[in-house]
């Protein structure tokens, strides 16, 4: 631990719902002072996805994330913020015959999930490279479908965290960086835990921190009951950290976390016992070659 960690909170995710935890935040207002109190609590960055005010369920309202965007905006400049591109991948096939979609599925065009993105310009987004089993689905993210939202999230300006969920995304991942694709050596943020993808081992997590470029920038995460333990093996091997609602809603065993800066001084305390300390904003911000502020470039 030979520089500050960075810590990024996922305040709300796509699965977790609102029947699983009252301290889910939904509306962009919820969001906004979720992403703040994150920040107030150790965050230096914020990993955002958006609901519909009125069920609760997930969202891709390019006006939802300009609400929450604003705000953060306004509010808290130093803040970092990452729009998810995550959503539109999934796949359900029918029982009678799998070439034909069933409910639930998702899929888009490329440029249809990264549109947010290229009009908002945040920071940094996620880019899934992701092709796996996911329950009874399948998330697909094709290498030319990737090489698409690549294009938009490049010529937007925004620097793509490359989330990987096995080793395979891990070598597409060195794959676009040697064409140019994507420029080196990245950012990754490695994702553990989840049903079918890597395990949460520590000899899992030293595999994928072996399959990326020397210089990469990496996070580390892990979903459920393992979430804590995540962010205990991430700061020992060197990494960055991740935390909230979208991982876990628990603080420990059938306690349910009261809010995302729970979480986040939960892992801080982890961080901080283990010998570590916490990384500003504008510490990150320069770790990982990102503007001043979280303003859009366009407006500088």
């Amino acid at each position: 631990m030979n520089q500050p960690i960075i810590l990024t909170c996922a305040v709300t995710g796509n699965l977790t719902t609102p029947e699983q935890t009252p301290y889910l935040p939904i509306t962009p207002e919820q969001l906004s002072t979720a992403c703040i109190e994150a920040h107030d609590a150790g965050a230096a960055a914020v990993h955002i996805h958006v609901r519909d005010p009125q069920t609760g369920k997930p969202s891709m309202d390019v006006d939802l994330y300009a609400q929450v965007v604003q705000t953060l905006r306004r509010e808290c400049p130093s803040l970092i913020i990452n729009l998810t591109t995550g959503p539109g991948g999934r796949y359900v096939p029918s029982e009678s015959d799998p070439k034909i979609h069933a409910p639930g599925t998702s899929l888009l065009p490329p440029e249809e999930r990264v549109r947010h993105v290229a009009a908002l310009q945040p920071d940094i987004c996620s880019l899934d490279l992701n092709t796996m089993n996911s329950g009874n689905q399948v998330v697909m993210n094709t290498p030319a479908n990737v090489r698409r939202m690549a294009k938009v999230i490049r010529e937007a300006g925004v620097v793509p965290e490359l989330e990987c969920f096995d080793t395979g995304d891990l070598v597409l991942a060195q794959q676009l960086i040697e064409e140019g694709c994507l420029q080196g050596p990245g950012i990754f943020s490695f994702v553990m835990g989840v049903r079918y993808s890597l395990p949460f081992t520590a000899q899992a997590m030293q595999l994928a921190c072996a399959l990326i470029p020397a210089r990469a920038q990496w996070t580390a995460f892990a979903v459920g009951r393992h979430a804590f333990p995540a962010v205990a093996q991430a700061c020992l091997l060197g990494g960055n950290v991740r935390i909230g609602l979208e991982d876990t809603i628990y603080m420990s065993r059938g306690e349910l976390a009261r809010s995302n800066a729970d979480l986040v001084r939960k892992a801080r305390r982890i961080v901080e016992d283990l010998g570590g300390e916490l990384a500003t904003s504008e510490q990150a911000r320069k770790r990982w070659g990102l503007r001043a502020d979280n303003a859009a470039p366009s407006s500088h």
